[in-house]
């Protein structure tokens, strides 16, 4: 097969861009060249694992740096509206998101097209939950990578996204379905009269993108998915069991206290590390148990104090290389470290904040794969049963290794290469 020029445009985060970067060094090593359009605040990322970078800009110009900190404040302000529920959340979080989205959409379309046309790819990658019309538009085939729930794609028997329901809630499908489209219409409004002006038909309400008419890969695996009406035709839908990529290693460094004892890994990922009196909380809570932890505070590193003796903080973690070493994780539902803890077969405690975070939280626990607790609303002895819970249950265990097993079958990155290729 010769050589084909891969584009992929992952969402300006560190999940969907590691993501992608796993598969496109999985195509590269088909013989394909990977190149990356990036917003400027993520430029160098992927240079850094040697692909080719074309910047797209997804707002008003500004330094990197300022765009950075302009959604690291727009978290930050969020900070008292993470203990809410899904349903509260529509109206101040989830509104504001896509306001903020809708926006990059807008933006992007100003330079994508002559970008493309720069870069003459033979396939275009898209992980986004919002549709790019050049991308549509420029008449080669384009795949819709799905890095969050694979509730992104609807089903009238499955959650609606961001929702945080249960498999079986249908009266709370409805209700926040409702209330989603009266809170974000005037901004689906705007959206259909920008895909309008740009040649698309209008989507129906509370739709922002489509399924690509030609390949759709979803990190989401197989062993929690959801129970549709409709089931997804696998020729254009392919379940990843993840996108597990390979990291640098990391030695457990030795803690002052309980040195043979279990190792939980905390993160809220590198956003959630904002709210820093939850995680205060949680530290000396952890600090209490008959455990080790390691915590990742992001960049507040200094501003925690008296920290306990079997707990290390730090600036960032390696997390597939720390994952596995560990013997419990304690997260946020971000759709990486969701993935990974299954890959790896380790129990979870998932404390979601916002977006599908709430979805992951409530299928790892209906699932057998760990436990949902509200990030705020617990006691110490609330914390310390359910560590406790996830560290001895062997039926969550044998799930785990069951889970884990089909996952390492059949690895995200080769899978989604492969099918890329065959598309090709």
């Amino acid at each position: 097969m010769s050589q084909k020029v891969i584009a992929f445009f992952p969402e300006a985060a560190y999940g969907p861009a590691l993501n992608s970067v796993g598969i496109a060094q999985a195509c590269e090593r088909l013989g394909h060249k990977a190149v990356f359009l990036t917003a400027p605040d993520m430029e160098g990322v992927y240079a850094g694992y040697g692909f080719e970078e074309h910047l797209v800009p997804m707002s008003a110009p500004m330094p990197p740096e300022e765009v950075a900190a302009y959604w690291q404040d727009f978290i930050d302000g969020h900070i008292p509206n993470f203990n809410k529920t899904p349903y509260e959340q529509i109206d101040n979080y989830v509104k504001d998101c896509w306001d903020a989205i809708v926006e990059t959409a807008e933006w992007a379309q100003k330079s994508l097209p002559e970008t493309l046309e720069k870069v003459q790819p033979d396939i275009i990658c898209v992980d986004n939950v919002i549709l790019f019309p050049a991308i549509k538009q420029f008449g080669k085939p384009w795949v819709r990578i799905i890095s969050c729930s694979e509730n992104e794609i609807p089903d009238p028997d499955i959650p609606p996204h961001l929702s945080g329901c249960s498999q079986d809630d249908k009266e709370g499908f409805e209700a926040f379905e409702s209330r989603f489209q009266e809170v974000v219409g005037d901004i689906h409004k705007r959206f259909n009269e920008f895909l309008k002006a740009n040649g698309e038909e209008p989507y129906p309400p509370g739709q922002f993108f489509e399924a690509s008419p030609y390949l759709n890969l979803l990190l989401y695996p197989e062993a929690v998915k959801f129970q549709r009406r409709h089931p997804l035709d696998p020729q254009r839908f392919q379940y990843l069991e993840g996108c597990i990529r390979k990291d640098q290693p990391y030695e457990v460094p030795v803690f002052k206290k309980n040195q043979d004892k279990p190792l939980v890994y905390v993160s809220f990922g590198s956003l959630g590390c904002g709210d820093t009196e939850t995680l205060e909380r949680l530290i000396q809570a952890l600090g209490k148990l008959d455990i080790r932890a390691l915590v990742n505070v992001g960049s507040h590193l200094d501003e925690y104090q008296n920290v306990p003796d079997n707990v290390i903080l730090d600036k960032w973690f390696p997390q597939p290389s720390v994952i596995p070493q560990v013997d419990a994780v304690i997260h946020h539902g971000g759709n990486n470290t969701f993935t990974e803890c299954l890959y790896f077969a380790k129990p979870a405690i998932i404390m979601p904040y916002v977006w599908d975070g709430h979805d992951n939280a409530t299928r790892v626990q209906e699932t057998g794969h760990g436990l949902k607790m509200h990030r705020a609303d617990w006691t110490d002895q609330d914390l310390r049963e359910a560590v406790e819970t996830i560290l001895t249950s062997e039926e969550m265990s044998r799930k785990l290794q069951e889970t884990s097993a089909q996952m390492r079958s059949s690895p995200g990155p080769e899978k989604a290469a492969a099918a890329i290729g065959a598309l090709l």
